[in-house]
């Protein structure tokens, strides 16, 4: 890999470890409750791509960073992009119980912390 690959990829795990305010305990429990079920679009199999996006966090939040793939990369780049543009339609008011809320809580992000 080429010096700026390298600086892209390490730019990418930089916005991730940013993006991802939950730790893994966190979320783990968040996705095993009723309302991280009930939010997000399914990928056909009954479970919201963001759900299983958040069971993917956690795997990438114990992995080693020397133990990241490409596609463990991708991933984040991907995590990153859906925060950053779901952050910019936070919805008026308290946000505490609300389906935006919710749905980034599946990717890793707790808006209220």
């Amino acid at each position: 890999m080429s010096d700026k690959s390298d600086a892209g990829r390490q730019d990418t795990i930089d916005a991730f470890g940013e993006a991802v305010n939950m730790t893994p305990a966190a979320l783990k429990k968040w996705l095993a409750t009723d309302d991280s079920k009930s939010v997000g679009q399914s990928d056909g199999n009954g479970e919201s791509v963001g759900h299983a996006s958040g069971r993917r966090i956690i795997d990438l939040l114990d992995k080693n960073r020397t133990d990241l793939t490409d596609d463990d990369v991708a991933h984040m780049r991907k995590v990153v992009g859906y925060v950053h543009r779901h952050l910019e339609q936070r919805p008026s008011g308290d946000v505490t119980d609300t389906r935006w809320r919710y749905s980034l809580m599946n990717w890793g992000h707790d808006p209220s912390k």
